[in-house]
């Protein structure tokens, strides 16, 4: 369970900070608004909050792990809401990155 858990914040954690950079680019780069930008700040905020819940106690460690998951996540949130295409080398170094959260996160450690 505790992996689930895990798991789950990464996914929270992307949910929060590329939607928030994404509205602060779309509020920003695509003049669509302070509104928008502001509302961004605040998820980018939120991720850095939800980043504190992961059961782990290393922050270089949930930090280092979460970069895979946050350049996954974000070929995936261009795919969902922009558009993007990945090529087949987006995703095999998108598997490599998350094969490494893998290794970093849920390997067996010595107590």
């Amino acid at each position: 369970m505790p992996v689930l858990r895990s798991i789950a914040l990464f996914l929270l954690a992307a949910l929060a900070e590329i939607g928030g950079a994404w509205l602060v680019w779309q509020g920003v780069r695509e003049h669509r608004g302070l509104l928008l930008a502001g509302a961004g700040v605040l998820a980018l905020g939120a991720y850095g909050f939800v980043a504190t819940l992961q059961p782990d106690p290393n922050f270089g460690r949930i930090l280092a792990a979460y970069g895979g998951v946050f350049v996954a996540g974000s070929l995936g949130w261009g795919m969902v809401v922009d558009g993007f295409r990945p090529d087949r080398w987006d995703l095999i170094g998108a598997a490599l990155c998350l094969l490494g959260v893998g290794v970093i996160m849920y390997a067996p450690r010595a107590a």
